[in-house]
């Protein structure tokens, strides 16, 4: 497994809805940011894109958080030609299996997810994902089904911090009242 990691748009969501949410843990989401200038921790393009809507007032928490707290260099850009064909050999892949369906297919071959594949195979990286591999799933594709098929490491989000060492602790420096 390598120690720098790629992240899943539920790496962001999930968090920010269950268990991370920025009012009672900003560490993870400063933690993030730290690993990433690190050299650690990181997404790609198209992750953005599912993020951040095009229309400012369309955006939520995250979308505000990536604007004002990430550095571009955080999303790499999916145009490098060695990722656009593994992507091709994932999504000729996902068509060549009848266990999914059609509209499995459809969906994989649109969204992010067959491209983290592909650029964490292409840069030997850990994909970190919340989803869970499924051998008998039909009406989607899983991120960890495809890491399976090519070979590419993943963990969850808890795995990841796991492995880098990362600590949230609760700071003991009392607030002053006003």
């Amino acid at each position: 497994m390598s120690d720098r990691f790629l992240l899943d748009a539920n790496a962001f969501i999930e968090p920010r809805d269950r268990y991370y949410a920025y009012d009672i843990c900003p560490g993870y989401w400063t933690a993030l940011v730290r690993l990433h200038r690190a050299g650690s921790v990181g997404s790609i393009d198209r992750v953005r894109s599912e993020l951040v809507p095009e229309k400012k007032e369309k955006w939520d928490e995250i979308a505000q958080w990536i604007d004002r707290d990430l550095p571009d260099t955080f999303f790499k850009k999916t145009e490098d030609r060695a990722v656009i064909d593994r992507f091709q050999e994932m999504v000729n892949w996902a068509y060549g299996e009848p266990q999914f369906a059609d509209a499995a297919k459809a969906e994989f071959a649109s969204v992010a997810d067959g491209w983290l594949v592909a650029y964490a195979a292409e840069n030997g990286l850990t994909l970190v994902t919340h989803e869970e591999y499924n051998p008998d799933v039909k009406r989607r594709i899983p991120i960890p089904n495809v890491c399976e098929e090519f070979e590419v490491d993943y963990v969850s989000t808890f795995e990841m911090l796991r492995s880098l060492g990362v600590k949230l602790i609760q700071s003991t420096k009392r607030r002053r009242r006003r």
